[in-house]
């Protein structure tokens, strides 16, 4: 399982296997990563969301970091 703080982006939340919240320094919710696979190694999809019950794709990733960056 991969857990990631960091001290000044947001921070990843395991929610299940494979699933994370990210959390911004006030401890809001910002969005999830999800890894999937994929024909060529595992990626890691980014999700913000924008409202209560609606979100936007960011991005795969091959890197959970990557994807991490994406809410900075």
């Amino acid at each position: 399982m991969i857990t990631t703080t960091a001290t000044r982006g947001p921070s990843l939340v395991p929610v299940k296997d494979g699933l994370w919240r990210v959390t911004g320094r006030s401890g809001a919710v910002l969005g999830h990563i999800e890894r999937r696979a994929d024909a060529r190694g595992e990626r890691f999809a980014a999700r913000r969301i924008v409202q209560a019950a609606r979100s936007i794709h960011l991005g795969e990733f091959w890197r959970i970091d990557d994807a991490a960056d994406c809410f900075r």
